[in-house]
């Protein structure tokens, strides 16, 4: 008898890890983690534990430092250029120490390139190097992790060989430190974050890293601040810096102004107004952003 076997590539490992983080939620919210409801973040674009548009210092899942939590979220995007971006993801945080995770994107170039999109996956794994966010309130140093997000993109020499851009996968390093300080502002909780990012990669990567600007890292600012207006409900801007290395086009600057409701330990639901100024040959490109995420 003969059998055949698919190659396992990073979509149908994505896939099955989506899977397998969906089952475990669904059968152990019983035993949800202990950690307090929203300190832990949601599922940033890359699948990194945070805000949605740049990382945090806090560990994915809601276990606290002698349990295993998980995380697993899909997010939608959609530009009034037309670009079309949807991810998928998982992550897993062990002992709120450390976390790992995957994403997987697929974008469609719109009227820019008709017909045609680009494919990424992001792994991704952070350590948790000093402080609490929420409990260390008797001191005035943040959480600190240290972290990366290595990118590949499937389909570098389409689009982004054609605009300059010279390698086709890459990696992101970066520093977060994020601090919760609880009953700042009027009796609400407030959370902020700052990270550092060295990169090169153009528009998050899905034109590739590097270009005829530049092929080196570069330290890139983000930022996020949030306060939780109810214990269920939390409202917050981000912005994120992002480098210039294409003489094709100007890159600019993202931000993001979004709630974030968690309707249940296991459930979160972020909607967000993006701005991602110029993408490709369409400048001044805005969109609402929409994230589910489920985890324990």
């Amino acid at each position: 008898m003969n059998a055949t076997f698919s190659p396992l590539t990073p979509k149908r490992v994505t896939q099955r890890l989506l899977a397998l983080a969906w089952l475990l939620v669904a059968t152990t919210s019983c035993w949800a983690g202990d950690r307090l409801l929203g300190t832990s973040g949601v599922s940033q674009v890359e699948g990194a534990a945070g805000g949605g548009l740049t990382p945090w210092a806090v560990i994915g899942g809601n276990g606290s430092s002698d349990q295993v939590g998980a995380s697993a979220y899909a997010t939608h995007i959609r530009t009034q250029g037309k670009f079309n971006l949807n991810i998928q993801g998982v992550a897993v945080g062990v002992k709120n120490r450390v976390e790992v995770s995957m994403a997987r994107w697929s974008f469609k170039f719109s009227d820019t390139v008709p017909g045609k999109s680009a494919q990424m996956n992001v792994l991704g794994a952070k350590v948790r190097v000093l402080g609490d966010a929420v409990y260390d309130q008797d001191v005035w140093w943040p959480q600190v992790s240290v972290g990366f997000q290595h990118k590949h993109n499937e389909d570098f020499k389409l689009v982004p060989t054609l605009l300059g851009a010279t390698r086709g996968s890459d990696t992101d390093w970066y520093v977060a430190a994020t601090k919760v300080w609880l009953g700042a502002a009027w009796g609400r909780n407030v959370l902020g974050n700052l990270t550092l990012r060295a990169t090169r990669a153009n528009q998050f990567g899905i034109l590739g890293f590097g270009g005829d600007l530049g092929n080196r890292h570069q330290l890139m600012p983000e930022a996020s601040l949030a306060v939780l207006v109810r214990d269920d409900l939390a409202v917050g801007a981000e912005w994120r810096a992002k480098p210039d290395r294409l003489s094709a086009f100007k890159e600019e600057n993202a931000w993001d102004a979004f709630v974030a409701w968690f309707p249940h330990r296991n459930l979160s639901l972020t909607a967000a107004w993006l701005e991602l100024g110029n993408i490709a040959d369409k400048p001044n490109q805005r969109s609402l952003y929409l994230s589910a995420q489920v985890g324990f």
